[in-house]
This record gives C-alpha cells, structure tokens and sequence, in this order.
C-alpha cells in the first residue's frame, strides 16, 4: 500500500474512532496482516483484494 494510502486509513480509523482490529474484522482478516497492507509490507495479489475492501469499506 503506497505511503499515502496508509496515512490515509489512518486518518479515516481515527475520524470514525475505530482501530485497526475492528477494522481488520470487518474485513475478515487478522490485525497484524493489516498492519503489514496498511505498511507496505504485504502487496501481493491477495493484500490487493483486501485493500479493495477497505477502500470501499473507508470510502477512499
């Protein structure tokens, strides 16, 4: 996930007051797998799908 995308999903979690596990709930998918999209660290073809979802899921 490109830096700017990470900066912001957390801007989002922060403005709808919700964390990054309740987040990674709604979408099916553990905190720490999300913390390694939301940084970049994940962005095979499966890590694509989920931002996909959290894009649509954070409206951005």
């Amino acid at each position: 996930m490109p830096e700017e995308l990470g900066a912001k999903v957390r801007s989002e979690l922060f403005k709808r007051k919700m964390t990054q596990k309740q987040l990674a709930e709604m979408i099916g998918i553990s905190g720490v797998y999300l913390s390694d999209i939301i940084n970049g660290r994940k962005d095979g073809p499966k890590a694509q799908e989920h931002i996909k979802h959290i894009r649509k899921i954070l409206n951005i």
